[in-house]
């Protein structure tokens, strides 16, 4: 059976020497490849700050946790990979049972692909016409090759046929492109906004000679953004309409005969409902699919609240370990009750929170000041001017990131510690990003 990636290509990452552009390295690394960094021993405090780290220790035990949860209700997991976009850490999911990767556009597929990624799901509307063109060439290719996409509505559908309908590599080898029928709901990202309008969809990719309906998809994560009774509510009465949504389409004898239809939802944030709703379909010959991303890196914001295996956890099985954290180094005091540091937006992620002070690094947890503001390059602390400043000049701490998404975006190599609870923990590998 074929790899689910290319493990040479991934492999080969650590072949790449770092240089200048790796902020997170000083330069006594620069020319060395990652393995050859990694035997020299490096702690956290010989790095250069601002720094984002990954711990060893939560990415294992979280990796292993979904992994195991997911199995034990008969649900497949395709991670999101546009949450790392390292193919280092997308070979952990799979080697941990993942069925395959979920990425979000063209040039995230693209990625997925030059890493011999064979089960793909785009979960998005891809008309762009070369991009088509180029995946309906993949799928010639190579008889292994799984990918799907998503479609909300006819004018979408009538789009990609147009698009593959001039190329013969869409035809010649019949394979048509894998295509979901995507339902999302009031105030929602994408997606048909009733039965109708998706079932019409279901229709039209049926009558596709460059099309294949494979299923039916949703993210539940747009239409709710917290725990409590009501968001939960609006969750589980959106995934019941999906799942009738697939009844309706195996009802009307829509799917291709041979094919297993997929059934797919599930964010980092609702996870355990889809279980909850959708899971009992496995029974029926589908393959429910979660796509949860940021379990794998977790937070200390957004996602630590808002998890179902979180720090206020819905359903058993365990909780979830923040594998991520910041390094900053106070620069500046300029004013009473108010310190600079040497990170900014560039560094940072701020888009679901700001960063939390957490500790000085190998100290001990700091209490009564907090990050006001980030600047492209800089920090702002507060703290209460009556009382002694709790940080100096050149002090260096550690902060709690809210939202792994847009914080892998701003680093192309992460150094990851063995354990970033130690007073001074060891870099034991590097993780490269290709975003």
């Amino acid at each position: 059976m074929p790899e689910l990636i290319d493990s040479h290509a991934v492999a080969r990452l650590a072949a790449i020497a770092v240089g200048p552009q790796d902020k997170a390295l000083p330069a006594s690394c620069w020319g060395r490849t990652p393995a050859e960094v990694v035997a020299l021993g490096l702690r956290r405090s010989d790095l250069p700050t601002p720094l984002l780290t990954l711990s060893e220790r939560a990415l294992g035990a979280n990796i292993e946790l979904l992994a195991r949860w997911a199995a034990e209700r008969g649900l497949g997991l395709a991670p999101h990979g546009k949450t790392t976009m390292a193919p280092q850490l997308w070979a952990r999911q799979l080697a941990a049972g993942a069925r395959g990767i979920t990425v979000a556009n063209l040039s995230q597929l693209a990625v997925a692909r030059a890493f011999g990624v064979r089960q793909i799901m785009v979960a998005n509307l891809l008309l762009s016409p070369p991009g088509l063109r180029w995946l309906a060439g993949e799928l010639a290719a190579d008889a292994d090759l799984d990918v799907s996409v998503w479609a909300d509505s006819v004018d979408a559908v009538a789009a990609m046929d147009a698009a593959l309908g001039d190329d013969a590599l869409a035809t010649d080898d019949g394979r048509p492109v894998d295509v979901l029928v995507e339902l999302g709901g009031p105030g929602g990202r994408t997606g048909a906004r009733d039965a109708a309008s998706a079932i019409e969809v279901a229709r039209a990719i049926a009558r596709s000679a460059h099309l294949r309906l494979a299923g039916v998809a949703g993210y539940e994560g747009a239409l709710a953004h917290d725990s409590d009774a009501a968001g939960l509510a609006v969750v589980r009465d959106y995934l019941r309409e999906l799942g009738d949504l697939h009844r309706s389409v195996a009802a009307e004898g829509l799917y291709p005969t041979g094919v297993r239809p997929v059934v797919t939802a599930g964010g980092s944030a609702y996870f355990e409902l889809v279980a909850e709703v959708l899971g009992s379909l496995g029974s029926d010959g589908v393959d429910v699919v979660l796509r949860s991303g940021a379990y794998l890196v977790h937070d200390d914001g957004f996602y630590r609240h808002i998890s179902p295996l979180g720090e206020e956890p819905r359903a058993d099985g365990g909780r979830l370990t923040s594998a991520m954290h910041g390094w900053v180094r106070v620069t500046s005091q300029p004013e009473v009750g108010t310190a600079i540091f040497d990170a900014g937006k560039r560094d940072l992620p701020f888009d679901e929170g700001l960063p939390t002070v957490q500790r000085l690094a190998g100290g001990a947890p700091l209490d009564g000041i907090e990050v006001t503001a980030l600047n492209d390059q800089h920090g702002f602390l507060s703290f209460d001017a009556r009382r002694p400043a709790p940080v100096q000049v050149g002090d260096v701490l550690r902060l709690g990131l809210s939202h792994p998404c847009t914080a892998f975006d701003k680093w192309g190599l992460i150094p990851v510690l063995d354990d970033a609870d130690a007073d001074d923990p060891m870099v034991v590998d590097l993780i490269r990003t290709r975003f």
